[in-house]
């Protein structure tokens, strides 16, 4: 059993983590915004109302776990969503790193993914919504790569992620779109969270990115 910290237990990548953590035995430490948000009630749950924007409440919720999981959004209806995916997620990176905490999984973007050799999926992304894919982006490209201390990972999500089926049977890769034979990138975030605890329970991937898809 390991003792994780969750931040954004209750979104919608968020609570499947939860979920999946919870039914393979762990003990979560759900952070969110929103208590009322998270309905399981379980033994190994405990759910603390924090705001990670400041790195003390941070570095409290951190203190005497084992790893720290990522799910933070600031939500995509947020006009401010880009900016404060960058501050945040510094504040998120520098307060596990005075923790004490070695080991950080953090909940990346498909943007950054490269769908064709020199063009990255977020290219492709209408300019409302590019802001703030390149906001995420840049936390794995930009800060995690210069993080030395951590053993990070940013794990990518296929194109499309939505709910659907815990079946075990998807693909991990790298830097590349995984994509099926039809030239989709899909994955549900059921099996999405499988793969982030898998990651949890034996760590395969250390301070690079990986991602899923079918």
């Amino acid at each position: 059993m390991k003792k994780i910290v969750l931040i954004g237990a209750s979104g919608f990548i968020g609570s499947a983590i939860l979920n999946e953590a919870l039914d393979r035995g762990h003990e979560v430490k759900a952070i969110v915004r929103h208590p009322e948000k998270i309905t399981r009630v379980h033994k190994n749950l405990t759910v603390k109302q924090s705001d990670v924007s400041f790195i003390d409440y941070v570095i409290e919720a951190c203190n005497g776990t084992d790893v720290v999981i990522s799910a933070y959004n600031p939500g995509w209806k947020n006009p401010d969503i880009a900016r404060e995916t960058t501050e945040v997620y510094r504040t998120i990176i520098e307060g596990v790193r005075k923790s004490g905490v070695k080991r950080l999984l953090v909940v990346g973007g498909a943007g950054s993914l490269f769908m064709a050799p020199g063009k990255r999926l977020m290219e492709t992304f209408p300019e409302t919504f590019r802001p703030a894919v390149e906001a995420l982006a840049n936390i794995y490209l930009v800060d995690l790569m210069a993080e030395k201390q951590l053993d990070w990972v940013f794990f990518s999500p296929a194109g499309m992620i939505e709910p659907g089926l815990r079946t075990g049977k998807f693909r991990l890769g790298k830097d590349d779109l995984v994509v099926n034979d039809k030239g989709e990138s899909k994955i549900s975030v059921q099996d999405y969270a499988m793969a982030m605890v898998d990651e949890l329970e034996k760590p395969s991937h250390h301070r690079e990115r990986f991602t899923i898809g079918y």
